[in-house]
């Protein structure tokens, strides 16, 4: 899907912050960011979680990080997951304070080889399989 696609209606119900993500999305000073990130493999995403009683869009806290664990999302305190660089892998950052800081991390379960080397790292999976 293009951003051609997308109507601003969608974005009518955000919060003025995430309003803004989707309507810069379209600038083309921004398009010209995401061409050059794409050289790199990297994309644009607008960093949100949702209110658990309605559901609604907000903004993501700045000292709460998406995780994902199991294939499942859910949220937790940034310095939680800092602290545990060894079993969580960053997958997105913002700028925030002048440093790209993680916001979104997987769970990682790391092969140990026969040496004792530490190999490919796998995400971790669901228990209910």
């Amino acid at each position: 899907m293009s951003t051609a696609n997308v109507t601003l209606a969608n974005a009518s119900g955000l919060p003025p912050a995430l309003r803004t993500a989707q309507e810069a999305i379209r600038l083309p000073e921004v398009q010209a960011m995401l061409q050059r990130l794409a050289e790199y493999q990297l994309g644009i995403f607008m960093p949100h979680r949702h209110d658990e009683q309605t559901g609604e869009f907000q903004p993501l806290p700045d000292d709460v990080m998406q995780v994902e664990s199991g294939l499942a999302v859910s949220f937790k305190p940034t310095p939680e997951i800092l602290n545990q660089g060894a079993r969580f892998f960053p997958v997105g950052w913002l700028w925030r304070a002048g440093a790209a800081v993680p916001v979104a991390a997987c769970e990682m379960v790391w092969d140990e080889g026969q040496d004792g080397s530490v190999r490919q790292g796998k995400h971790t999976m669901s228990n209910e399989d």
